[in-house]
């Protein structure tokens, strides 16, 4: 008797979806999880005192969502334990997809997947065959189960002890955003936006994170591929760009800003020197996307808001929890130039020729990615108070673009119109530029191939 109902709800899903490419599923479904969070944040109950108006809503949903952390309002000071409890919903949505989380709940229940839904499972999960897509989803949700199970009961050592009961749920508030790179916190009791400040001399602390962001930000596949080294003693070509890049920028970023900010007496001066690097290899962790800091970035000098501004833009590893216009990308890019430079018609990656699409892919993200941090960072710049300075516009802007949440203060001061032009930026950020691109121009016959005359440019 049930059975025409469920058919007509299946047609009816099917023809709302007809013609939708999975991007443009994948920035629907993004579109709807905000809409729905910012509702609920705008309820009297989900903040302390008062109600939190619809601007400020979507703004902090936006960020929730797109795991970003960038706020107008400290979440601990501004919202109820429920409006805390509808963040951290939002960040679990965001940091694995809301397609990742549906199709896992369908599995769960047997529901039998479509073809369809299988293409649209592997854009989600970064899978690289939509055959493998069910195999990847289940290891996605197995890892982000133990990663973020793992550092909440690493965090209660410290968190439960300084706050009693509560201490339970900054823990698993605190793993949650971690892993998923989100950069929200607690920890607004020691002052308003203050972040990790206070634990800037808590090495235990900042070492949890910063393995619950490495985790988040490495890209699930790449975990699968390191759980399986014993057995297959190999790592594939992406794998071992992933780590070398990543090794590389870490520890590159967190030298870097030691140095620069090593006598500064508002940031590293104070520090003993173990403290003075780690808190150099915390910034330099963080801004891969997680946007938790334990010094004040205002008080940074230009060269080292720079720095992080380009570890922002870059980003974590595709398929993880992070944003940026990812490792890999620059990789390729960084790569590409070595091998024009010496030569070469091709990329050439460890004796691997890289192909051409990969490499005009790459090139076209970094330079979407490029115009809306620099269009955002203008209409920041034009459309705030003078206090602001180009610099940190800028900072401000690949934070946002990167979903990454570090802040110098540049948010809180922000009006409508460039609140609206950051959510945009987060949400570019999030999809990626090159989905959103897709999702908004693509047609049906866009993939045809067609013979065209060929064409001459000189370049260089």
């Amino acid at each position: 008797m049930n059975k025409p109902k469920k058919n007509a709800a299946a047609q009816r899903k099917a023809g709302l979806l007809a013609g939708r490419s999975p991007a443009q599923i994948i920035c629907g479904s993004f579109i709807v999880v905000i809409l729905l969070g910012a509702a609920l944040l705008t309820l009297p109950i989900s903040s302390r005192e008062g109600r939190l108006g619809f601007i400020d809503a979507m703004f902090t949903a936006t960020s929730a969502t797109c795991v970003t952390g960038l706020v107008v309002r400290d979440t601990f000071l501004q919202f109820s334990p429920f409006g805390q409890a509808v963040v951290l919903l939002l960040i679990q949505i965001g940091g694995l997809g809301l397609v990742t989380l549906t199709s896992f709940f369908a599995l769960a229940v047997r529901r039998r997947m479509g073809f369809r839904d299988l293409r649209l499972l592997g854009e989600s999960v970064s899978a690289d065959g939509y055959a493998q897509a069910t195999d990847v989803l289940k290891i996605v949700i197995k890892l982000a189960a133990l990663f973020e199970a793992l550092g909440a009961v690493l965090f209660l050592f410290v968190f439960v002890p300084q706050f009693g009961a509560e201490g339970v749920w900054v823990s698993v508030f605190s793993a949650i955003s971690s892993f998923c790179n989100a950069g929200f916190d607690l920890f607004g009791r020691f002052g308003a936006y203050s972040s990790y400040a206070p634990y800037v001399n808590n090495y235990y602390v900042q070492a949890v994170a910063m393995f619950l962001i490495m985790a988040g930000g490495l890209g699930f596949m790449v975990w699968v591929e390191i759980g399986e080294w014993r057995k297959k003693r190999r790592l594939s070509l992406h794998a071992r760009v992933v780590l070398i890049f990543s090794a590389l920028l870490w520890i590159g970023g967190g030298l870097g800003f030691a140095a620069m900010e090593w006598s500064n007496p508002a940031t590293l001066a104070s520090l003993s020197v173990p403290g003075k690097l780690m808190a150099g290899l915390f910034q330099s962790v963080s801004a891969r996307t997680a946007g938790m800091n334990t010094v004040d970035l205002a008080a940074c000098s230009p060269v080292s808001k720079l720095l992080l501004s380009v570890l922002m833009f870059i980003g974590a590893a595709p398929g993880g929890t992070g944003g940026g216009v990812k490792v890999t990308t620059f990789a390729v890019l960084v790569l590409t130039i070595r091998s024009v430079a010496q030569g070469r018609d091709d990329c050439i990656i460890d004796g691997r020729r890289i192909d051409h699409k990969t490499v005009y892919r790459s090139l076209t993200i970094i330079t979407l990615g490029a115009l809306a941090a620099t269009a955002a960072t203008l209409v920041v710049f034009f459309d705030t108070p003078e206090s602001v300075s180009v610099i940190d516009a800028l900072f401000e802007s690949c934070s946002a673009f990167g979903t990454v949440g570090l802040t110098v203060g540049v948010t809180g001061q922000l009006n409508s119109f460039a609140k609206a032009i950051y959510m945009v930026v987060m949400f570019i950020g999030r999809v990626g530029p090159v989905s959103l691109a897709i999702s908004l121009t693509a047609k049906p016959d866009d993939n045809k191939r067609r013979i065209l005359p060929e064409g001459h440019i000189n370049v260089g």
